[in-house]
């Protein structure tokens, strides 16, 4: 059953409609002959349509009460009129009616038109809802976006493009893309073509076109950036524009150069915890050269000293003492070797596999120490960007950290739990490792990540410390608390790569 509101000031007419319209199985819930009353009945009524009658009786006619109606209450309206002039047609097309009934019309007429029109008003709805959540999109997500039509005019930019284009939303509809969206190469600053002018030029290449230029802002800003385009399929015409998708690329770099400085630190740091056993191995490779050294040392001497000096013996002394300083100045090449960073590797990484693969590599020290692992997941399997290595390094020092807290424990169990929870309004996700271990120091929550700082009879004390600054590097931070009634619990949180916060689990 539809709820319909009748405008008409014919009293007889009105009576019919209503009578064809309660025959059909409808409601008619107000009837009005004043235009001026129509729009307040229409949203007291709770009408799902309107029949409205163009020549009204009074100052506002059908025409003007329909447009009132469609900018206030969003209700279909159907004309209703004996008139079909062109000028009359004119007046009412701008109200974007859902339909027209010439009167005298059937009852067939009646119920296809208001059938066609509450269908119609339906599927524009649906559209309207999708235009909304298009545009709410657009508008939330981190990287920028520009829309243009198949003559690369602009037809919508959402707030992050505005914000680098340097581009009011008021001024920018319909100007040329390269009027708002200039780009010059890093290097030579020579101009360059957007991605989304070659998109448009030849719509039925395959993947996205993908490049990196300088964004030059209306503002006078300058920002390094990554851009790329994707056609927009037209129904009948080969294109219907393109959507050009672009990301500032300032944070990510400083981000990387984090990452390369963190590693080389990294690097240093793990000579350090490492010196203890290599310098054994290389006192006693040092060791060797410098005693042959000295023995032949002792021994030319000993030559040069007779009363007749050995001059061929004292010679392949020293030819031996050259020899093992060579051998020595190798061992020191090595140990300069050792100290040597890689680049570091920035990929987008699923987080759930990362503790995964830690948790496997962790898998005999778990079993040798009888721990029992408990492992909770979020329903979504969030993403990160970030240096694999790294992370699982950070993964694993942990887990082994809360090994050793619960090696000397002979009551209660050796209990380790990692749980993993996103944050979307921060676009973070969160990891948190506890143990039943014997837990922080009094007041050592924060010493517990300074270098050299241990409270391992053989420990060094470098390991939180290369952690915290792992994943500082990777914009995160790292904490410590007491874990009830026992143990500790280290979290640490890292931000969701652009636009990946929520990839549904999969078996």
């Amino acid at each position: 059953m539809v709820n319909i509101l009748v405008v008409e000031d014919d009293r007889i007419v009105a009576r019919d409609i209503r009578q064809q319209l309660e025959a059909m199985g409808h409601a008619v819930t107000a009837m009005t002959a004043d235009g001026a009353d129509a729009a307040a009945l229409a949203s007291a009524s709770k009408a799902d349509i309107v029949l409205m009658d163009i020549r009204l009786a009074g100052p506002v006619d059908g025409i003007q009460a329909a447009q009132t109606i469609r900018e206030q209450c969003d209700i279909p309206v159907i004309f209703l009129t004996a008139y079909a002039d062109d000028e009359t047609i004119r007046r009412a097309n701008l109200t974007e009616p859902f339909g027209y009934l010439l009167k005298p019309f059937e009852t067939t007429q009646l119920r296809t038109v208001v059938e066609m029109a509450l269908y119609k008003h339906a599927a524009e709805r649906r559209l309207r809802q999708s235009e909304r959540r298009y545009a709410a999109t657009l508008a939330s997500i981190g990287d920028a976006v520009i829309v243009v039509d198949p003559g690369a005019v602009v037809s919508y930019l959402n707030p992050v493009a505005l914000r680098l284009t340097g581009w009011t939303s008021a001024e920018v509809a319909g100007r040329p893309l390269e009027e708002v969206f200039r780009i010059v190469e890093e290097t030579t600053r020579e101009p360059l073509r957007s991605t989304a002018l070659e998109v448009l030029q030849d719509p039925e290449q395959g993947a996205p076109l993908v490049r990196n230029a300088l964004l030059l802002s209306r503002t006078g800003e300058e920002w390094p950036v990554e851009e790329q385009s994707t056609p927009l399929a037209g129904d009948r015409e080969p294109s219907a524009g393109a959507v050009l998708v672009f990301r500032e690329l300032s944070r990510r770099r400083a981000m990387e150069h984090a990452l390369r400085v963190a590693h080389r630190e990294l690097g240093k740091a793990s000579l350090l915890t490492s010196m203890g056993e290599v310098t054994a191995s290389i006192a006693h490779e040092v060791n060797q050269p410098l005693a042959a050294i000295v023995t032949n040392a002792s021994a030319g001497l000993n030559w040069l000293r007779k009363a007749a000096p050995e001059i061929e013996e004292a010679r392949q002394c020293l030819e031996r003492i050259k020899s093992d300083g060579s051998r020595a100045g190798e061992v020191i090449a090595s140990l300069r070797a050792l100290v040597k960073s890689a680049a570091s590797s920035v990929d987008v990484l699923d987080v759930q596999s990362l503790v995964l693969q830690a948790v496997e590599l962790m898998r005999p020290e778990l079993d040798r120490h009888a721990v029992r692992l408990q492992v909770q997941f979020p329903h979504q399997r969030p993403q990160v960007l970030a240096d694999r290595v790294q992370i699982q390094q950070v993964l694993i020092n942990l887990i082994a950290n809360a090994i050793d807290a619960m090696a000397e424990r002979t009551t209660g169990g050796r209990s380790l739990d990692i749980s993993m929870r996103t944050e979307a309004a921060a676009s973070r996700v969160h990891l948190a490792i506890g143990d039943t271990g014997s837990g922080l120091p009094p007041g050592a929550a924060n010493d517990i990540f300074k270098p050299f700082f241990t409270t391992k009879a053989d420990g060094m004390g470098m390991g939180l410390s290369i952690c915290r600054t792992i994943v500082e590097a990777h914009g995160g931070t790292l904490v410590a608390a007491p874990r009830l009634p026992c143990g500790a619990v280290l979290a640490f949180d890292l931000p969701l790569a652009a636009g990946m916060a929520a990839h549904p689990a999969t078996g």
